[in-house]
């Protein structure tokens, strides 16, 4: 099978028109009496991952660019500000069609995962954003920030298995136990779990919730600590979490969202993990060697 941008993205339409058919109610709200839009939902959805994946993070330019180049692809495109009011009321939608995509590939049910945090800044958004971001200490970077965190759970492949977008003092380890918690099913599916972390993964009671899960954590030690087992894995596996992040902030542009309100950060943020999540779904389908790999989509 040829991999490339058009059949990803032919593959992928086919895939969220399918999941609508069959469950239309995952579709954004509109009124049952109206205009029918010209740009159907799985076009939009597709169209916002392709723009995720080739690095526009200017709306305006995107259009620009898939109005001389993708028409073959999208026979109708909006102008900016209605493509901007559905990708919004699209990031449901997105969030299903994620799901779809993560559970049909090859490395879904692998039983070891990484989980961690990167900041997500929002220093040039409006007040609208206050009372959720905060400022917070990236130290990896040794330095402060304002923003959010996305708190990702992924396989060793880089496939996002979990995530959430919590203010940027938000406690990693309370946010791993609250997805862990709205995603039982996750769970439920696998009698038993790895999950490798960092040291500020930590607490007796933390691990303890995390075994009741079914989770076995493996981490560094912390100072003070004695040697715990594996230490001798962390080190290269730890830098899967890091590549993965640079991923989304290296690649998919994670901190040029450009989004100014709750709503307009979620959605860009939702179009980067679908991103992700389609190039290794389709890099999956397709037998490629390296599943997180962007290069055949991203030009």
């Amino acid at each position: 099978m040829t991999n490339n941008l058009d059949t990803l993205a032919t593959a992928l339409y086919a895939t969220a028109d399918d999941l609508l058919k069959e469950h239309p109610d995952l579709a954004p709200w509109r009124p049952p009496v109206g205009i029918a839009p010209r740009l159907s939902d799985a076009e939009l959805v597709t169209l916002a991952t392709m723009q995720a994946i080739i690095g526009y993070t200017s709306e305006a330019k995107w259009l620009r660019h898939a109005r001389a180049h993708l028409r073959h692809l999208f026979p109708y495109l909006p102008q900016q500000p209605g493509y901007n009011k559905r990708l919004r009321k699209a990031a449901g939608l997105m969030r299903s069609v994620n799901r779809i995509l993560a559970t049909t590939t090859s490395v879904w049910r692998d039983d070891v995962w990484v989980v961690d945090s990167t900041p997500v800044e929002c220093g040039r958004s409006r007040e609208d954003l206050a009372g959720w971001a905060e400022y917070g200490y990236c130290a990896s970077h040794s330095r402060f920030f304002w923003g959010l965190r996305l708190h990702l759970v992924c396989t060793l492949q880089g496939l996002p298995i979990a995530f959430a977008l919590t203010g940027a003092k938000a406690d990693e380890r309370e946010t791993l136990l609250d997805l862990l918690a709205a995603e039982c099913e996750l769970l439920r599916e696998r009698p038993r779990q790895t999950l490798i972390s960092d040291k500020n993964y930590f607490g007796r009671g933390f691990e303890r919730e995390l075994s009741e899960h079914g989770v076995q954590l493996l981490r560094p030690a912390r100072k003070g600590e004695r040697e715990r087992p594996g230490a001798a894995l962390f080190k290269p596996l730890r830098q899967v979490i890091e590549s993965i992040n640079e991923t989304f902030k290296g690649q998919l542009d994670l901190e040029q969202h450009r989004g100014r309100t709750p709503g307009g950060v979620i959605a860009r943020v939702m179009q980067r993990i679908l991103a992700l999540t389609a190039a290794i779904w389709h890099n999956d389908a397709t037998g490629q060697t390296v599943l997180r790999s962007l290069i055949a989509y991203d030009h």
